[in-house]
């Protein structure tokens, strides 16, 4: 597992990419990147559940299992990742899991004058690295450009 940073500059108030970040349908429109059914079950609150879906092809729901560990809203949220979701069933260990799990994904934002400051950390396995090389940079820039409008 490696940590992985990428940063980007918002001219919006943080509160709003705040909102943005993990709004529901503002939520779906810039995790697009990563997949085109991308969404949330559960709760941002610290401590709780999340689950993070979308659906293959054959409408089979995939996604991972989480827990907000923290959530100061419009400064933090840190995430942690412990399981997979594979259709109906949820899985907490074996190969599929114990590769990466856990893995923290944590977002800070700052403010200076007008322009937010969104920097994301998130642990990637090595085989997952390229794939968010890529991905993250065009997710976050999706996110500038509702964030902005």
């Amino acid at each position: 597992m490696r940590k992985l940073n990428y940063k980007i500059e918002i001219k919006a108030p943080k509160d709003k990419v705040y909102q943005n970040l993990i709004g529901k349908e503002t939520f779906k429109q810039w995790t697009s990147e990563f997949h085109p059914t991308s969404d949330f079950e559960g709760s941002w609150e610290k401590g709780e559940e999340i689950r993070f879906i979308g659906y293959a092809e054959d409408g089979k729901k995939e996604g991972m299992l989480a827990l907000i560990e923290e959530n100061m809203p419009n400064e933090l949220i840190s995430i942690r990742h412990y399981g997979v979701i594979d259709g109906e069933n949820e899985i907490f260990e074996g190969p599929k899991v114990e590769a990466w799990a856990p893995a923290y994904e944590i977002y800070t934002l700052s403010q200076e004058m007008e322009i937010t400051h969104l920097a994301v950390e998130v642990d990637a396995a090595d085989e997952n690295m390229e794939y968010f090389d890529k991905t993250w940079p065009k997710a976050l820039n999706k996110l500038k450009d509702i964030s902005e409008s």
